[in-house]
């Protein structure tokens, strides 16, 4: 792309200037003058209105907001959501309230499951749930760009993923493609319970989840600035596939 092309497409994109601005900033710079990510932007732009000024809120609130959602989706009392004036609303740019790392199963959809309207829920999804470099720099993008406070790790009962990667463990059973990989990035969670009591697929996923928070927890400097400023909470939480409900376990 041309320079003037590429300055054009910035210009009419309000998201993609702000991150720019950020780029340019330089976390090193932001950290220095003691800016905090995901709240650069409000102070690099004071006179922009975010698109959901409601979204704009605590980690405790954004968890406590979450986990109503997710009771009205248990219940069957979802709210019904105006998706034409959310489009017009969002085409400005993004403010989700809570970023999620989930499976990429088709049963889990953290929108629904959280009874969230478009632009709430900053969604990254792979077949076990794990970290990868790729879901780290799109939940920093989340965090540091869009002023996410919340990241929740969603696992689930019955994962594809995590029984592959038993088979694999246990079995040596070597799958094509490339799903070994998949099985690798899982293998550390598998291990470390394959000797536990109970239901081994169940606490692989538990342990898997908690892995997952945990590297997000030492993700610097974008997390963990933002975790020791207070304005960033990450939790983990296993989805129930009979009722729908979320329980939280990290």
């Amino acid at each position: 792309m041309c320079k003037s092309c590429d300055s054009n497409v910035a210009s009419n994109n309000p998201e993609r200037r702000r991150f720019l601005r950020l780029a340019g900033l330089g976390a090193g710079a932001l950290l220095l003058a003691g800016a905090l990510p995901g709240r650069a932007l409000q102070a690099a732009e004071k006179n922009s209105t975010p698109p959901k000024p409601k979204n704009v809120i605590s980690p405790d609130e954004a968890l406590k907001r979450l986990m109503a959602g997710n009771e009205r989706y248990v219940s069957g009392h979802s709210e019904t959501h105006d998706f034409k004036s959310e489009r017009e609303a969002l085409v400005s740019g993004q403010n989700p309230f809570v970023a999620v790392l989930s499976c990429a199963d088709s049963r889990i959809a953290p929108e629904y499951a959280f009874d969230t309207a478009r632009g709430d829920l900053f969604a990254v999804r792979v077949a076990g749930n794990f970290v990868t470099d790729e879901g780290l720099a799109s939940l920093e993008y989340g965090v540091a760009v869009l002023g996410a406070p919340l990241i929740l790790v969603l696992g689930h009962e019955s994962c594809g993923a995590i029984e592959a990667g038993i088979k694999a463990v246990k079995d040596n059973t070597v799958f094509p493609g490339q799903i070994p990989k998949l099985t690798e990035a899982l293998k550390p969670a598998i291990e470390t319970v394959i000797k536990q009591s109970g239901d081994l697929v169940e606490n692989a996923t538990v342990q898997n989840v908690k892995n997952s928070v945990d590297r997000l927890k030492k993700a610097t400097p974008l997390l963990t600035d933002a975790l020791a400023k207070g304005k960033l909470k990450i939790v983990g939480g296993i989805y129930r596939l009979a009722t729908g409900k979320v329980e939280l376990i990290a």
